[in-house]
């Protein structure tokens, strides 16, 4: 499968390291294609599938590089989190409660098919779930079905069991797993690792 990544950043390079060791056609882009394999655009027209590691106070700018008829009718999984940084650390949310930075991207660009998934772990989990040891969860949403099944495959090929991997339905429930970013924030900060994650467990 042909896979364009979206950032140079730990995120994208993470994931384009281990796609590429499942066999998949792999391009890295930036934003004036002097990092990776060239742009925002060209890596987006050369994919099947298009990954948003880029930071989220800048991720609809760098789509909009990319291109609307460029990702017209492609899966974009949106990894990206709104992350305002601005004011130092911890961070500020720059969209929260009643929107989410998955509902814009999918607004935006109403031709796409957005899956919001893998945003709520850090880049080593993201490409090995072992690395935390023990059960634990990872969320899909999404407005299309079919988009959904595509990069539940892709986490199975990275490793994420498939009873693990929770679809929490249409791109408004990016709202809930974009402002549970914070609370990773604080178990990394407590931990001093990036290697933490959460399991949900619920009753009959």
């Amino acid at each position: 499968m042909r896979i364009g990544i979206l950032g140079t950043g730990t995120v994208g390079t993470t994931l384009a390291g281990k796609l590429r060791d499942l066999g998949h056609d792999v391009e890295v882009g930036s934003r004036d294609g002097s990092k990776g394999d060239g742009s925002f655009a060209d890596v987006a027209a050369h994919a099947d599938i298009v990954f948003n590691c880029t930071a989220g106070v800048s991720s609809l700018a760098a789509l909009e590089l990319a291109g609307d008829d460029t990702l017209r009718g492609k899966v974009l999984v949106d990894v990206s989190n709104p992350l305002d940084f601005s004011h130092g650390f911890p961070p500020r949310l720059s969209v929260c409660n009643d929107d989410s930075l998955g509902e814009q991207i999918q607004r935006r660009f109403p031709e796409t098919r957005v899956v919001k998934s893998l945003n709520t772990v850090g880049a080593p989990v993201m490409v090995d779930p072992s690395a935390v040891p023990d059960d634990h969860s990872i969320f899909v949403n999404g407005d299309d079905a079919a988009a959904k099944d595509e990069v539940v495959e892709l986490l199975e090929a990275m490793g994420w069991r498939r009873e693990r991997i929770l679809d929490l339905g249409g791109i408004e429930a990016s709202r809930g797993v974009e402002m549970y970013v914070t609370l990773w924030l604080a178990l990394y900060s407590r931990h001093g690792s990036p290697l933490v994650s959460i399991k949900v467990v619920h009753g009959a």
